[in-house]
């Protein structure tokens, strides 16, 4: 890509990448510091366009968005890189996104735990999995056309090494469905470009935030020692 056209590219992102990450943040998806947001600027050589670490992603002005290289190191730009990079260029590497987006809610994080903690004891040496299924939401992502459908998200431990979590998550993405948890911390979640990552996350989140839901009313219907009424 000419130097041109690549500048063009990264003037459209840039402004779509902060305002995806602002909206997000408003959500409370990333409150904080937490959080972290990247589009593929180029594909060869790989070049990400993402948010600098530590900072508060809801308000992070075009400028401010760094560009790192497939090693994950900062070419240009005066943040951080996330030591986190490494898992965005593993999804980008294994799913061909074109956009990936890192998200600490509290459903994600806290059916990420669940998930390992309620796991079959036959399933110790596989990635946990969170189970969804049966609602019209899951239209949402791409490839699914029927809500009478069932899909497992998985689910892997936390790792401050960046790096073996990145190996962790290496034989799990190609089947995983546009997202990713990681037990303790949150949701990332891909797409093709970012306005269809964004679609993804919201759909995920929504359907993260139902069976958390859904969870509490059977912990009350349990306490409560009779059945709550199928239609509410």
């Amino acid at each position: 890509m000419g130097s041109a056209a690549h500048s063009a590219v990264i003037q459209a992102l840039a402004p779509a990448l902060t305002q995806a990450m602002a909206a997000i943040h408003r959500r409370g998806w990333c409150d904080g510091t937490g959080g972290n947001f990247c589009c593929v600027a180029q594909r060869d050589p790989l070049q990400l366009l993402m948010a600098p670490s530590g900072v508060d992603k809801g308000h992070v002005q075009p400028g401010e968005l760094i560009l790192v290289n497939a090693e994950g190191q900062v070419i240009e730009g005066a943040g951080k890189a996330s030591a986190e990079t490494a898992l965005h260029l593993e999804i980008v590497a294994q799913c061909g996104a074109g956009a990936v987006l890192h998200t600490h809610s509290q459903a994600g994080t806290l059916l990420s735990n669940w998930a390992c903690d309620h796991r079959s004891p036959d399933d110790t040496g596989h990635a946990a999995q969170l189970r969804l299924r049966d609602l019209e939401m899951l239209k949402g992502l791409r490839g699914i056309h029927t809500h009478a459908t069932e899909l497992a998200i998985p689910v892997l431990p936390n790792d401050q090494d960046l790096q073996r979590l990145s190996a962790a998550a290496r034989p799990v993405l190609p089947a995983a469905p546009h997202g990713l948890l990681i037990a303790g911390h949150g949701l990332y979640a891909w797409g093709q470009d970012l306005p269809e990552a964004l679609r993804h996350l919201e759909i995920l989140e929504f359907l993260l935030e139902q069976r958390w839901r859904q969870l509490l009313l059977e912990c009350l219907t349990a306490a409560a020692g009779s059945a709550l009424p199928k239609s509410l």
